[in-house]
């Protein structure tokens, strides 16, 4: 591309510096980012893939935004003063998202092998005594914990693994899209719960002077109550229901008891090795979150999977043929519309209006906050919750004293919830649908959509109700 050889002087760095779009370039790029969304919308009818439709839009994008000069050409300069030359698509994708799901994806694929997660996807079903609702809770739970804990990316590709199996044992699989669709929309659910559990939370958190206890203490209420509240929901609307009677549960009891949970283990060295290497690669992922490690999650995913890899050392290309690349090159694409989207202006103009929505506030006691949230919500359906956040974050410091504090945790919900409201609101919704995929069920942009709906707008809700009337009371 051009301009994106260094350059040597100030003189000629100027001259290839971007310049502010004008509002007639913001709203190009707006009609843009609409026409992507849409075009997904109908992935299943045009026939294409995820990654064709977003590579097509990025290329349109930066095309767009090198004629329109909206684009810093030129060398980056690095924490050690060095000059590199990368061009400006490279620098817009966030590689530690899809380091994330690359090196959890090896590491799943390759623990898999060991017999592992069949083993633990058979103790939990037993335990659950081949009770359908049981179980639904349990990994709508375990999604949660993950989700807090981890990553929702993570969260989502182990859980949903496991369930797989579990439903699989059962032969239960028509159960697996409801199953998979509700952990996917649990996993934005247990993002909530903590400050370091997603970025957004880390980002208002720290502008808005939020405590890690406080965070808790605020958000807890809304987990248990949102996550009880979904996982009822999806038992209703996918027949997902406790057996009543006792002949029924009996013979379910006697059916998962007859399950050898050690059958997938071929070699119990590699399956104690498994279990070690899972508990340690929970237990960093989870210290490199509380501790802001330098290289991130993403180094250590993939650092886990290539050490898991060197079990199959000599045939590690049969698992780089599975991963899923559509699923990668989705996210990269993404990742630079995103990014064209901000030098575009086009968040900045999404943050001028809920600027102007928060304002509400000075008309009605509490009506920009709820707006705010439901805003908030909305666009990061759409667009990439972080630098939403980040913005918001910045109109809220410059408004200082706040007409009313509850608004950093519309900001928090929102960009938060509004994940489930589309499967490319959030990454983990997006793994949710590759795995659905991945197990020949249907999935459309649109049909997620249809799924989702009533899920997310409960959650929006409750939300809104929630920072209106409980966060006064423990905040």
């Amino acid at each position: 591309m051009a301009g994106s050889e260094p350059v040597g002087t100030a003189a000629e760095l100027a001259a290839h510096a971007h310049h502010a779009p004008s509002f007639a370039v913001t709203l190009v790029f707006t009609a843009v980012l609409v026409g992507m969304v849409l075009t997904l919308a109908l992935e299943e009818r045009l026939h294409a893939k995820k990654s064709v439709i977003t590579g097509i839009y990025a290329v349109l994008s930066l095309g767009l935004g090198h004629a329109t000069g909206i684009l810093p050409f030129g060398p980056v300069v690095n924490v050690f003063g060095e000059e590199l030359s990368l061009p400006v698509y490279i620098q817009g994708i966030d590689w530690g998202v899809i380091a994330i799901i690359l090196g959890s994806s090896l590491f799943v694929d390759v623990t898999s092998r060991s017999g592992l997660f069949t083993f633990i996807a058979i103790k939990l079903t037993k335990a659950s005594g081949g009770d359908p609702f049981r179980l639904l809770v349990a990994y709508g739970l375990m999604t949660v914990v993950f989700s807090a804990l981890l990553n929702n990316v993570t969260a989502m590709i182990i859980v949903g693994s496991l369930t797989a199996v579990s439903l699989e044992k059962l032969d239960a699989r028509d159960k697996l899209l409801g199953f998979l669709l509700i952990e996917g929309l649990l996993t934005n659910v247990g993002g909530l719960l903590t400050l370091i559990s997603s970025v957004p939370n880390i980002i208002v958190g720290a502008a808005a002077g939020i405590s890690f206890v406080t965070f808790f203490e605020v958000a807890a209420g809304y987990v248990v109550v949102a996550t009880t509240l979904t996982l009822l929901l999806g038992a209703k609307r996918y027949g997902v229901a406790s057996l009543r009677e006792e002949a029924a549960k009996a013979k379910a009891r006697e059916r998962v008891m007859s399950f050898d949970e050690r059958d997938g283990i071929e070699s119990q060295g590699f399956f104690v090795v498994a279990a070690v290497m899972l508990v340690a690669f929970i237990v960093s992922i989870a210290a490199s979150s509380v501790t802001g490690y330098p290289l991130g999650m993403g180094f250590v995913a993939m650092a886990f999977g290539l050490v898991m890899l060197l079990r199959f050392k000599g045939t590690a290309d049969r698992f780089y043929r599975t991963l899923d690349w559509d699923l990668l090159l989705f996210f990269a694409f993404l990742f630079i519309v995103i990014n064209v989207m901000e030098h575009a202006a086009v968040l900045t103009l999404i943050g001028e209006g809920l600027g102007a929505i928060i304002a509400l506030n000075d008309a009605a006691e509490g009506a920009g906050t709820a707006a705010t949230l439901v805003s908030a919500a909305g666009f990061s359906a759409v667009t990439d919750n972080i630098p939403l956040a980040a913005m918001l974050a910045r109109i809220l410091e410059g408004m200082v004293p706040l007409s009313d504090d509850r608004l950093w945790w519309s900001v928090i919900f929102g960009a938060n919830l509004g994940g489930n409201l589309t499967p490319i609101g959030s990454a983990s919704t997006v793994v949710a649908v590759t795995l659905m995929h991945k197990h020949g069920l249907a999935m459309s942009f649109g049909a997620f959509v249809r799924a989702a709906a009533a899920f997310a707008l409960m959650q929006i809700a409750l939300a809104v109700l929630y920072v209106l009337f409980a966060v006064p009371l423990v905040g």
